[in-house]
């Protein structure tokens, strides 16, 4: 293996057409299509360079293990429509969109309340809180009142069954969510707030900034944003003869390091790996071919327009999953089902019997990992045994797509509680609390300037683990595959394709199965488009 740096310690529709009172029935769609569990269900965070041109010839494939591969032919040789991103670039005029009077607080009657409504718990929902509670305590104009739904999932359900009276003034919503909510005429673009306040965002992350832009408009704040990384059991490492700071970057070298750990018996796997739609059966497979640079969705990824057709049953898909399904097959991976929590993968790790000795999981957890161990409630495992590295893929350049979620202001509010909502959502990812957040999480600040402050300045220095789902997101920043696809049902896509990698897990034919998926889920994306 290679020696690398050590990582171990078009036009708008009208804003009236609400796009949220369709999401019932696109649920009904998609359960159709995969078998009966509603495709509304709940999602767990473990979901961007400055926008790219347009482009008119498809971005290269990559096969496992390997830099590039062309792209999928047709029998004459030709390059299938389907895989050309259209160029589609009429963007949507800010004016038509509701305004966000940021002014409005200095005229206020007294302290405004905001109601923010989020999906975080455990260790990230005490950092959220000690954020909270600051901004609360440093000024007396606006008084946030948290309230948590327990996840993602239970947040958007409750935001579409809800009356608009009755909706937060604050919320926060994944990656996945972004062609909904942006059509749904129920949200303020946060480029508004931009745009009246004067607020600089030079300091962003750009990745961050147009991982939430659709049709030209940035519709939401990057707050917490996460990726995949791969968590790896060092000690493991040492006793089947590897390096522990070399942990494996592409496939080939997955599958290599996963054969030798299981020919030493220094554990049972090599990789834990799943078939949740948030993780390795949807939001996982999305993040393979950004890493391929092959486009997920027509349309550049649904980014240059409203996608109509998802690929995932190309070559690269077809490749991609024929090496989860092989090393199922050959013992060197085991998987845990559908991993609702995100728990059960990094739980077989220090099974006591048959563990595995990496597996892939969102940086989020990586605060929650460190204390858990730190307490001491798995004998013979400490904080330091833990290594995490890149995600690895079809690629042997480390990179990632923004995951996560962020802050989405509600649209029909009084303007003093519009601009109360935009002033704390300035102070949760200002440069101090984007430090605070991430040191006490593992989620990558949106802010190059954070990295100046303590504490992840010195965090990012002690323990270079949390430093890497941050340096994931450097690479490839002119790639459009380098920003996840945008898909207005990919909720449910999720669900669909999670469903295939399950079945292909347990042996089913790759080709066909990929492409039974794709038939439901460009279902999905029609009933879709044609509600909107």
């Amino acid at each position: 293996m290679t020696k690398r740096p050590t990582v171990g310690a078009n036009s708008r529709r009208a804003p009236g057409a609400s796009v949220l009172a369709a999401l019932a029935a696109l649920a009904l769609v998609a359960a159709a299509c995969g078998g009966g569990e509603s495709a509304l269900r709940a999602g767990e965070d473990d979901p961007a360079p400055a926008t790219a041109a347009p482009q008119t010839d498809p971005p290269d494939t990559a096969a496992p293990g390997t830099d590039a591969s062309p792209p999928a032919t047709t029998a004459d040789g030709s390059v299938p429509a389907t895989t050309q991103a259209a160029p589609v670039t009429t963007l949507a005029p800010l004016a038509q969109f509701p305004d966000c009077p940021t002014d409005a607080l200095d005229a206020a009657d007294g302290p405004v309340d905001v109601l923010f409504w989020h999906g975080m718990t455990n260790e990230l929902e005490s950092e959220l809180i000690a954020l909270t509670d600051a901004y609360n305590a440093g000024q007396d104009s606006v008084r946030v009142e948290l309230q948590n739904q327990t996840s993602y999932g239970s947040t958007i359900d409750k935001f579409i069954n809800a009356s608009q009276s009755s909706r937060p003034d604050l919320v926060q919503l994944p990656e996945y969510t972004l062609q909904q909510f942006a059509e749904s005429g129920t949200v303020v673009p946060v480029a508004a707030c931009v745009e009246a306040s004067g607020h600089d965002t030079s300091q962003f992350l750009p990745r961050t900034l147009s991982a939430y832009t659709y049709e030209g408009i940035q519709w939401s704040m990057p707050f917490n944003v996460s990726d995949p990384v791969l968590y790896y059991n060092r000690k493991v490492f040492v006793a089947a003869g590897l390096d522990p700071d070399d942990p494996p970057v592409t496939l080939e070298e997955l599958r290599a390091v996963s054969q030798q750990i299981v020919d030493s018996g220094a554990a049972a796997f090599g990789i834990v790996i799943d078939s949740g739609p948030d993780s390795g059966g949807g939001w996982f497979i999305e993040q393979w071919f950004g890493r391929a640079g092959a486009p997920y969705a027509d349309n550049g990824n649904g980014r240059l327009g409203p996608a109509t057709e998802v690929l995932f049953d190309s070559a690269t898909g077809v490749e991609l999953l024929t090496f989860v399904q092989e090393m199922i097959d050959d013992g060197l991976a085991v998987s845990v089902g559908d991993n609702p929590d995100g728990s059960q993968s990094l739980l077989k790790m220090v099974d006591p019997d048959t563990p595995g000795a990496m597996t892939i999981g969102t940086s989020a957890a990586l605060g929650t990992v460190i204390q858990v161990l730190g307490s001491g409630t798995f004998a013979g495992l400490t904080p330091e045994d833990i290594g995490v590295g890149p995600m690895p893929g079809p690629s042997d350049v480390p990179g990632a797509q923004v995951g996560g979620a962020s802050l989405w202001i509600v649209a029909d509010k009084d303007a003093a509680v519009t601009a109360g909502a935009w002033d704390y959502v300035t102070h949760l990812t200002s440069a101090q609390s984007q430090s605070s957040w991430a040191a006490g999480t593992g989620y990558v600040p949106v802010r190059v300037d954070a990295l100046d402050l303590d504490p992840i300045k010195t965090t990012y220095a002690d323990d270079p683990r949390f430093r890497v789902p941050y340096d994931q997101l450097q690479a490839r920043a002119d790639d459009i595959t380098a920003n996840a696809p945008v898909l207005g049902p990919q909720r449910e896509v999720r669900v669909i394709t999670a469903r295939a990698v399950a079945a292909i897990i347990g042996g089913a034919d790759v080709q066909s199965t990929l492409s039974a998926a794709v038939a439901d889920a460009n279902a999905a994306i029609a009933a879709y488009n044609s509600l909107n």
